[in-house]
């Protein structure tokens, strides 16, 4: 067990907030978004075989690999078959990603995209036509998704051990985020 970051009393038990040691990569369990990235030292997001981000956007435009539109171009039509985020990190004394860039340009860039295809969200929503307040949706989702990812990144990764008299009678690991919101709850709801 780590130093406790957080320590209380609560209804006679005391409550330590810890770091996780090993906490679980999010992106191994099922996620509506498909995370490719490219980086040369980090393997980051959800596996995938191509080689480059301009791969990834022909095949969500549908069109075969010899095709000669800019990047532009391309994310501009892959965008009318798919939601898609561009993916963004900052590398200076460990990593951090975002959705919308970072202001340092020497220590950070893009590294990839998040998206769903419109197919997937038909598929998983029930629906037939993909409208723009569900399309918003989607986008706000798959930041949280990046969120996420990014509180596993930047290690900010917790579990909480409750005490009774010195002795530890629940314990909980897995939460991403910061730790006074859902960890500590949930802490508390194991002694109520």
């Amino acid at each position: 067990m780590g130093t406790p970051i957080h320590e209380e009393t609560y209804r006679d038990h005391t409550i330590k907030i810890v770091p996780d040691p090993d906490p679980e990569n999010p992106r191994d369990y099922d996620n509506l978004g498909t995370m490719s990235c490219w980086h040369r030292r980090y393997m980051l997001g959800d596996k995938h075989d191509r080689e480059d981000p301009r791969d990834l956007l022909v095949d969500l435009c549908g069109l075969d690999g010899d095709t000669d539109l800019p990047m532009n171009a391309l994310i501009e039509r892959a965008s009318r078959r798919a939601v898609i985020l561009p993916l963004y990190l900052y590398d200076h004394s460990g990593i951090t990603m975002n959705t919308t860039g970072f202001h340092c340009l020497w220590d950070s860039g893009q590294v990839g995209y998040i998206y769903v295809t419109l197919d997937d969200i038909r598929k998983d929503y029930g629906v037939t036509r993909v409208s723009k307040n569900l399309r918003t949706r989607i986008a706000d989702h798959l930041r949280q998704e990046v969120q996420t990812y990014d509180h596993y990144l930047t290690g900010n990764c917790y579990g909480f051990i409750v005490e009774k008299d010195d002795d530890e009678v629940a314990s909980c690991w897995g939460f991403l985020g910061d730790y006074d919101g859902y960890c500590l709850a949930e802490a508390k709801s194991s002694v109520n």
